[in-house]
């Protein structure tokens, strides 16, 4: 019989999946069929939606673990399907931090200015050095992926002949396939670092076009200055929800070896799927396409995914010259 901890979780769990679903599907269909139709698309919205698909899958992976949890704890805690759902898990939610980590960087790449000659290196070859880093990050999270592939063979081998063997080793593969999970984390550590960079200069790239502006007396509310500004809201909000992500993966992975597995790990979920909805529908506000589109959904307007609808905003300051 399921208790209220228990029932609190399912309602919250499908609740932020249809929410997050709705919103990842959207930015989709929006990106999706302005592509289509213009058989061209800016590199800004090739992250967006490459981040959009990565963040649908993550929700179906975290909705499946959330169902295990609950109804079946034995398949959770060693089955051969949760054991693929961490391999998956691994991959799409490595790729999802560099994904937004991408994004941080064209928009800083774009708006910020900086006369450091690595810096205008740097800018003048964004298109390059945004796709290099998409490769990066695809072998990175193929990589972490492969890692604990190995793991999870030796330990599946293993298993299969402990059937009255030694207790104490099979319980020490075990314990060393879980630390994996907690190590995992080491992963997440360069897009950290890289976002951070990204926020850090942005930041004082407005401050000093805010003097500038001050300086001869002119408005603070120009293009460039809002552009700026709400580049930095995007990266500020993805920086406030990946800090409780990464709480959130650090509760999932430790759960193992904390007390009240289970309620920890429903605790962890719950935010990570917040995250997940969450910034998706910040990146929807912080588009002018998207947010037309959204707008003009809500309002049953016709033409609501007509694509290039939107005026000036940071998301098209930050746009490529070329397709992706």
């Amino acid at each position: 019989m399921l208790g209220l901890a228990e029932y609190v979780f399912l309602v919250l769990s499908l609740a932020q999946f249809g929410l997050g679903l709705l919103a990842n599907g959207f930015i989709g269909l929006v990106n999706g069929s302005g592509w289509f139709k213009s058989k061209r698309i800016s590199l800004s919205d090739f992250i967006i939606t490459s981040l959009a698909l990565s963040r649908i899958v993550l929700l179906w992976l975290l909705l499946v673990d959330g169902a295990l949890i609950i109804f079946s704890p034995k398949d959770h805690d060693s089955g051969v399907v949760m054991q693929a759902i961490d391999v998956f898990w691994m991959f799409m939610n490595h790729l999802n931090i560099w994904l937004v980590t991408c994004l941080g960087v064209l928009y800083c790449l774009k708006i910020a200015s900086f006369s450091h000659p690595a810096f205008l290196w740097l800018k003048w070859r964004v298109s390059r050095v945004v796709m290099w880093m998409l490769l990066g990050a695809l072998l990175l999270s193929c990589s972490s992926a492969m890692s604990l592939i190995g793991e999870f063979k030796a330990y599946a081998d293993f298993s299969r002949i402990n059937g009255t063997g030694n207790a104490t080793e099979h319980i020490r593969k075990k314990r060393r396939y879980k630390l994996l999970h907690v190590l995992g984390t080491l992963w997440n550590l360069p897009p950290s670092v890289v976002s951070m960079a990204s926020y850090f200069l942005l930041i004082l790239s407005l401050g000093r076009h805010t003097r500038q502006i001050q300086h001869m007396g002119a408005s603070s509310r120009d293009p460039s200055t809002e552009a700026h500004k709400r580049a930095m809201k995007i990266i500020l909000s993805f920086l406030f929800l990946f800090l409780l992500y990464f709480l959130a993966f650090l509760i999932i992975s430790s759960s193992y070896f904390l007390p009240k597995t289970k309620t920890v790990m429903m605790t962890g979920e719950t935010i990570a799927m917040l995250y997940l909805t969450g910034h998706s529908f910040i990146l929807i506000l912080g588009n002018t396409k998207l947010k037309q589109a959204f707008v003009e959904l809500l309002r049953c307007e016709p033409g609501h995914l007509k694509p290039g609808s939107g005026g000036p905003s940071p998301h098209r300051a930050a746009e490529g010259q070329g397709g992706a």
